[in-house]
């Protein structure tokens, strides 16, 4: 057996390969970007070729970089951009039109209509999903009507479809396989039967022969062809990003919670052998699953996180670079009463407003920069409280415990103010690339560098522990600040 585990993470904007040793520490990662491409408003769109080829090159980059043989490599697990959607030729492996990446819009009226047809509470009951273009389903349906003869050839069995990871599996490995945490993300997944929902397929005209097969999360998928990396390497674990990242954290308990700060911030709880029905509209997946069992998750999205601070550097040009907000934040005491509300492009969970717009309220003659940038940084914290407070009403279970990951949690003072806000320790690993190590554990627990989930629990590292020292009355008017912002904040482009 190798004594190395590898980590495929293919992102939105870019794809990572990293390679780990029996006890979990990265030794050697390289990381390619590729482009996305906006042909029409509100359409965003990738070349799947591309995705593909930088993803050979991250892997043979890494592996180089390492010093490492091939042949000490167990095996490799896959994170990746979840609700993407890829259609291709199962003869010759060529896309019959673009990839259309998560974020597109283009079937906004395609939902609306299935909306009004009355069958969102059905499809939310059988997917834990809400009806709208973010998911796979409308996409594939899309690029079936639109592109002459997808449809009947998907019915005959001659096309393919897959998010990332069901393209990468084709192309490594010549298998049509997904898992159930992606499958659970394309609204044609019934999380409770853990299989393709008929009534699903028919109301968006999806063909069953073009949907891959799906495994558990940790299942042994196929092997690697041996032409890429001259031996072959298998597969051992394929888990979407959020997941994954949760995954790394070893979130193996009921109730255990991360965040990822990247350009939102996405949470996501472990909920257990059963899936919870949200009263906040967050959304019910599932977390993985393995040969024997099935962990669900609840899961909220903020749309503007690190973005804030991208935002003041770039648009206002007030910071020149993120790592100064840290130190500029903590040069002030206090806003001053200033509230940053960064409804930049609406508001996510669980205010779920998509007429609200970037509120900044609370301005004194006293205000400078550094309020400015401290009540962006103070908004991320304010938001993920509120994703926090509706995960816990939703399970009647209180949080005790917060992981964070991605590029904002290196930041000392978001964190720390994390943890006064919430009245809970929050806790920072000290490698931040969770989705990789996640995909890497997964590989490894199945192909048996590690035994057992226990011995994953010894490998997670101290890291930094944030403990709250807000005094409750100070929190409690803090946050009702908050709320008066949000509500000002509120349906602004009506």
């Amino acid at each position: 057996m190798g004594d190395y585990v590898g980590a495929i993470d293919l992102g939105t904007t870019g794809v990572r390969c990293v390679i780990f040793d029996r006890s979990a520490r990265p030794v050697a990662a390289d990381y390619r970007e590729f482009q996305l491409s906006y042909p029409q408003s509100g359409w965003v769109e990738q070349d799947p070729q591309e995705l593909f080829q930088a993803t050979l090159g991250v892997i043979r980059a890494a592996v180089a970089k390492g010093g490492i043989d091939y042949a000490d490599i167990s095996s490799f697990g896959i994170t990746n951009q979840r609700e993407t959607t890829i259609v291709w030729d199962r003869d010759t492996g060529e896309p019959i039109y673009p990839a259309i990446v998560w974020q597109d819009r283009r079937t906004a009226g395609e939902c609306e209509r299935l909306r009004s047809a009355g069958i969102e509470r059905d499809v939310r009951a059988r997917t834990g999903l809400p009806l709208d273009p973010y998911f796979s389903a409308s996409k594939l349906s899309w690029i079936l009507q639109h592109v002459p003869q997808a449809r009947i050839r998907a019915e005959k069995g001659e096309l393919l479809f897959g998010t990332p990871d069901s393209w990468l599996l084709w192309k490594l490995t010549g298998e049509h396989l997904t898992d159930t945490s992606n499958a659970s993300r394309t609204l044609l997944f019934n999380i409770g039967k853990m299989e393709w929902d008929d009534e699903l397929l028919r109301a968006f005209s999806i063909p069953r022969q073009c949907l891959p097969r799906v495994l558990p999360s940790l299942s042994h998928y196929a092997p690697i062809k041996a032409e890429f990396f001259g031996r072959s390497i298998p597969i051992s674990a394929v888990l979407g990003d959020q997941q994954a990242a949760l995954f790394g954290h070893t979130g193996f308990t009921r109730g255990a919670l991360k965040v990822t700060w990247g350009t939102g911030a996405f949470l996501l709880m472990n909920t257990g052998d059963h899936p919870v029905e949200s009263s906040h509209q967050l959304l019910s997946t599932v977390f993985y699953s393995d040969e024997s069992s099935v962990s669900y998750g609840l899961e909220g999205a903020v749309f503007v996180a690190g973005a804030v601070i991208q935002w003041l550097r770039d648009g206002l040009g007030i910071i020149a670079d993120a790592a100064e907000s840290e130190g500029m934040a903590q040069s002030v005491e206090s806003t001053g009463g200033a509230y940053f509300v960064p409804a930049l492009t609406g508001l996510g969970a669980p205010y779920w407003d998509p007429h609200a717009r970037g509120t900044i309220v609370g301005i004194t003659r006293g205000t400078g920069r550094a309020q400015i940038v401290r009540a962006a940084l103070e908004s991320i914290a304010y938001q993920t409280h509120a994703v926090v407070r509706a995960m816990e009403d939703d399970l009647n279970y209180p949080i005790d415990l917060l992981h964070v990951d991605g590029g904002a949690a290196r930041n000392d003072f978001l964190c720390q103010f994390q943890s006064d806000i919430l009245g809970i320790p929050i806790v920072r690993p000290e490698y931040l690339e969770m989705t990789a190590r996640g995909a890497a554990l997964g590989a490894g627990l199945t192909s048996g560098v590690w035994v057992a989930k226990d011995d994953l629990m010894e490998l997670a590292g101290a890291g930094t522990r944030f403990e709250p020292m807000m005094n409750i009355d100070q929190r409690d008017s803090l946050l009702a600040g908050w709320q008066r912002a949000v509500e000002r904040a509120k349906g602004w482009d009506r």
